[in-house]
């Protein structure tokens, strides 16, 4: 008889922890994979970012005025999430909500990619004085508590979502320099680099022929993985009442506000909580497709 030995490797390490207070991210796993799935999850993070692009001419009603009866339940012909307790639309208020939530996140993560990318670039190519400036400089911003950073600033600055834009873009762009440095310095002992060098090739064709190219699918690996916290932190800060102000349609408010209704009109303060929910899972799924595409992984 001959015995057949039988190697079962183990789960694959996937690192999601990217920088301090983004720790046990969960992502679940769709039933079926390969390509198909990656491109099918693209698709659907395409038709959200469509949905909150056209949510003005979307919505039913105008979010902020009263527009049917009070506490109108979920299902009612008119109104299919219902009403809130001044009667105002909730499918109205929620798609403008996640208009707002959706397109931020990604101005923020824009931002803190372009301004992280370019201190790491900077820093990993230049080496030396100005390598250990920048990233000391970036160190100081990483040993702050981000979030509370971010509440702080966006109290000193008041309410408004240009406000809170500002608020966590000064928090977000730490991670992408770090990142972005550590595949730049990676990249300058490689021989390709070397030998642009040797032939006198100038820094700026340097970074931009063989340093940029590498850097940017990491750096857009991370920045898609990061929307959906930025959506978090939104809401969470709208939450607390530093967001747009009243009567501004905003899904983390829109939850603080009504959650005195939750146990007579559960609806109310559940359907914002629930689309804050849908745009975090919908975003991871995105960045890890992402991932997978450029990483070429099935």
């Amino acid at each position: 008889m001959t015995a057949t030995a039988e190697v079962t490797t183990g789960p694959e390490s996937r690192p999601d922890r990217v920088g301090h207070e983004r720790v046990g991210r969960l992502r679940p796993r769709l039933p079926f994979g390969g390509r198909t799935a990656d491109l099918a999850v693209l698709a659907l993070v395409a038709a959200v970012t469509l949905v909150a692009l056209l949510a003005p001419v979307l919505a039913p009603y105008d979010p902020v005025q009263p527009v049917g009866r009070l506490h109108v339940p979920v299902g009612d012909p008119q109104h299919p999430l219902g009403t809130d307790g001044i009667g105002r639309d909730l499918l109205s208020r929620t798609l403008l909500g996640l208009r707002t939530s959706w397109l931020t996140a990604l101005v923020v993560v824009a931002i803190g990619l372009v301004v992280g990318g370019l201190v790491g670039l900077a820093a990993g190519a230049a080496g030396g004085f100005v390598d250990a400036l920048l990233m000391r400089t970036t160190d100081l911003f990483l040993a702050l508590p981000s979030t509370l950073v971010a509440v702080a600033v966006a109290a000193a600055l008041g309410p408004g979502l240009l406000n809170t834009v500002i608020a966590i873009s000064i928090v977000w762009w730490p991670f992408y320099a770090r990142i972005v440095r550590g595949e730049v310095r990676s990249l300058v002992s490689r021989p390709h680099v070397e030998a642009a060098r040797m032939a006198g090739v100038g820094p700026v064709r340097l970074v931009r022929r063989h340093l940029l190219p590498g850097v940017v699918p990491s750096a857009v690996i991370t920045a898609s993985l990061d929307v959906g916290n930025v959506v978090l932190v939104m809401a969470s800060l709208s939450f607390l009442g530093l967001g747009q102000p009243a009567p501004a349609p905003e899904l983390g408010a829109d939850t603080a506000r009504s959650l005195p209704e939750l146990l007579a009109h559960w609806w109310i303060p559940a359907i914002p909580g629930i689309a804050v929910l849908v745009l975090s899972l919908v975003a991871n799924l995105g960045g890890d497709a992402v991932r997978n595409l450029l990483s070429g992984r099935r």
